[in-house]
């Protein structure tokens, strides 16, 4: 029963749409109605708001940390324990993904995957932030920057000796936030996906 009360409560915390609360803060159109219409903190970014875009992924992430914080809090110190915190840590990212605020209509979740992953491990956010980094820098994309980060996730958790249920939640987690960009690796593969640093068509 304690296990599903975590479960459903992170659920809830993924579903706040930090996206839409600080467009309707900064009086912004909703995120959903253009761009790419998805509700995240780059699509706020093309409002021309940074303050706002900027709090969106500070927002994104910070509930997907405090829901993993608060079961590593609370949760014992043994299988049963990191059950119930791999659990919560797919079940926040899942409420972002599909946010029952919003019509089970969310955002790609890279910004609460890292949430996610530094609330496990700092180690393993901030590995998986450098592989974002230096893609980034590299080759000036964002989604392939998240790409393969999301791909590294998994092997930083199991290379950093965590328990099995955390490796099978990142993977999860990490297949996932794939599939969200599954539009964005069509445009890598036809050359069409928008630079970081240059302004997207849509």
């Amino acid at each position: 029963m304690t296990t599903l009360i975590f479960v459903f409560a992170a659920y809830l915390i993924g579903s706040v749409s930090f996206a839409v609360l600080m467009s309707k803060l900064f009086n912004l159109p909703d995120p959903r109605s253009y761009g790419s219409g998805n509700p995240g903190a780059t699509n706020v970014l093309r409002s021309g708001k940074k303050a706002a875009a900027v709090l969106t992924l500070l927002g994104d992430l910070a509930k997907g940390w405090v829901a993993v914080f608060v079961a590593m809090h609370y949760a014992t110190r043994d299988a049963q324990g990191a059950t119930l915190i791999a659990l919560v840590a797919l079940a926040v990212f899942l409420g972002h993904l599909f946010p029952i605020f919003l019509r089970f209509k969310g955002g790609k979740g890279v910004a609460t995957t890292l949430g996610v992953l530094l609330g496990l491990n700092v180690v393993v956010g901030i590995l998986a932030l450098l592989t974002w980094l230096l893609v980034a820098l590299v080759f000036r994309y964002s989604s392939l920057a998240a790409l393969t980060a999301a791909a590294f996730a998994p092997i930083y958790v199991a290379l950093l000796g965590l328990p099995l249920e955390w490796v099978l939640a990142t993977s999860a987690i990490s297949l996932l936030l794939i599939w969200r960009h599954k539009k964005n690796i069509q445009n890598l593969r036809e050359g069409k996906e928008t630079r970081i640093g240059k302004s997207s068509a849509a």
